[in-house]
């Protein structure tokens, strides 16, 4: 196979692979949004059928000998509590005091900018809602009924909101769960405060947990790729010092095959999903305990539990979780807790993906927006890999000023393939050439390529950033097709400016693939296609200038070398 050949094979094959996992992820229609206004208001009496008999978490059978048996309830609704931060819209219901609603004020909803994004909401067909309770006997949890002092709540001009409920059921216990909200956060502070005028000594114990169902996301494909089985992970994630970053398949959990560390000193229990993240953040170096579950039919349970010091007749205790729920923005999350920016999932190309989103980073520091950053970003990648390029321009032209020897051998030898190629590879030495010269600069740079491809994938800050005109969300196929297209001429051109194949067949099918690119390009998020299309334009560019002075005219001057 000759070095175009080649060359065209790596092109291709790469290309096409993270192109079709592209197209899988983002060819599937959005789950309808939940906007802020049903968030706040028609949502207060949605229930879901599936969600009948969730139960208390399971922990091991050492750990739970001080409980009562498993209680079963309903996630019906009971009174609906509205607080309202600069970052955050939530609804709590009296009905086990759970996180029932979160709307993020600062992301809107996909294809409806005028009303934000719904991460969590109790609403058939998209469950998801936080939970938590404390084990032990007759301590409150997700079934008790809460008791808050009003039903709406904002932080307005405050730097801090506390939102607390209490709860009487526990005899001669005194439980009040106390929500903390702060200014331009996305963490919410969870504090139980606890009082025991029971007359023995209790040892409850906290848990805090995650209720969902396994359907995809709003604008996922419940599929991935059928050839590499890629696709953006929705689901649990647990993460420990000891086996670092671990992500949780549902379809596991229905195995009852889920393998993660279930206990530790340290980590977090997060749900994971593209874009946005929801994490349960222990702190300090106190023993927890993860778990996850199936509750029913597509519906889950994820969480941790912590343990709450032993408490005397008439003594006092705290415990308190911070919740994050919010983007996946990777710098802050990474102070938030360790390991928590893992969430930002860019597969085995990590080490090549985050430094370039560190500079992309930069770069929209400067210049303040994402289409720019792009291009901007595309030319300084086109540049550093200029002299490899140049050198692969170089080591083609090279190639055909052995043509002529070349067609000599093969008359010579004829069908003799050994024969043939043993007095290639000794011309080659002969003339000091490297017959994959050409190929092996593109090879080399194809991880970068695929790097940024998933960092393009990735990156929240991309949903719903606008670039020019038209293009008002980087992270949604251009709506009138005009990158693609743009992307398919410059393709065309830029096939037609390198060497034509000797293969007639191949050469057919390189002036086809652009044409079928640009069909493909229809169903790409716009900010992957801007990068496509100036990465032909600069590959224009680059091919001129390899042309001219590699071209025929230099052809001589090589040969004397």
């Amino acid at each position: 196979m000759d070095t175009q050949r080649i060359i065209a094979l790596i092109v291709f094959c790469a290309s096409s692979l993270f192109l079709w996992e592209a197209w899988q992820k983002h060819n599937h229609p959005p789950v309808a949004p939940v906007t802020a206004a049903t968030t706040m208001t028609t949502l207060n009496g949605a229930k879901d059928a599936s969600v009948s008999n969730a139960t208390l978490p399971a922990a091991t059978a050492a750990a739970t000998a001080d409980q009562t048996a498993p209680i079963t309830s309903l996630p019906i609704s009971g009174e609906r509590i509205s607080v309202l931060t600069d970052t955050l819209a939530v609804v709590l219901d009296t009905q086990g005091g759970d996180v029932r609603n979160i709307a993020l004020l600062k992301h809107a909803a996909r294809g409806d900018t005028k009303h934000p994004f719904a991460l969590m909401q109790d609403k058939v067909g998209a469950y998801f809602i936080a939970q938590s309770g404390l084990l032990g006997p007759n301590m409150p949890n997700h079934s008790s009924r809460w008791v808050a002092s009003g039903n709406s709540f904002d932080l307005g001009s405050s730097e801090k909101l506390d939102v607390t409920l209490t709860n009487t059921d526990a005899t001669g216990v005194h439980v009040s769960k106390t929500y903390t909200f702060k200014r331009g956060s996305y963490v919410i502070d969870v504090r139980y405060d606890i009082k025991n005028d029971s007359g023995a000594v209790i040892a409850p114990r906290a848990y805090f947990q995650f209720l969902r169902d396994g359907n995809p996301p709003e604008g996922e494909s419940a599929g991935g790729n059928p050839f590499t089985g890629i696709s953006t992970f929705t689901g649990p994630a647990v993460y420990t010092e000891a086996k670092k970053f671990q992500k949780i398949n549902f379809g596991d959990i229905d195995k009852n095959k889920q393998d993660y560390v279930k206990q530790a000193a340290d980590g977090w229990m997060g749900m994971v999903q593209h874009y946005f993240v929801s994490a349960w953040l222990p702190q300090g170096g106190v023993e927890r305990e993860f778990f996850t579950k199936k509750v029913t039919d597509k519906l889950y349970s994820a969480g941790v539990i912590v343990p709450i010091a032993a408490l005397a007749n008439g003594a006092t205790a705290s415990a308190t979780m911070p919740l994050y729920v919010g983007p996946q923005e990777q710098e802050k999350l990474k102070a938030l807790a360790p390991g928590l920016d893992l969430v930002v999932d860019y597969g085995w190309l990590t080490i090549l993906a985050y430094p370039m989103f560190l500079v992309l980073s930069w770069i929209h520091h400067l210049v303040g927006n994402w289409g720019w950053t792009i291009i901007l970003f595309t030319i300084l990648l086109k540049l550093v890999f200029f002299p490899l390029n140049q050198k692969a321009g170089k080591s083609m032209a090279h190639m055909k000023t052995m043509a002529p020897k070349i067609e000599a051998l093969k008359a010579r030898f004829g069908d003799d393939k050994m024969k043939l190629n043993q007095a290639m590879m000794e011309m080659y030495k002969t003339e000091k050439i490297n017959p994959l010269g050409g190929c092996l600069p593109i090879v080399v740079q194809m991880p970068f390529f695929i790097a940024l491809y998933w960092v393009l994938l990735s990156a929240v800050e991309l949903r719903n950033a606008p670039w020019i005109g038209w293009i008002t969300d980087l992270s949604t196929p251009d709506p009138f097709y005009v990158l693609p297209i743009l992307m398919g001429a410059s393709m065309l051109i830029q096939t037609r400016l390198n060497p034509a194949p000797a293969d007639p067949v191949q050469a057919k099918v390189m002036m086809v693939l652009p044409v079928v690119f640009s069909i493909m390009f229809f169903f790409f998020p716009s900010g992957l296609v801007l990068y496509w299309t100036m990465q032909n334009i600069l590959g224009i560019a680059q091919q001129w200038y390899i042309n001219k002075t590699f071209g025929p005219a230099a052809v001589p001057k090589l040969a004397k070398r």
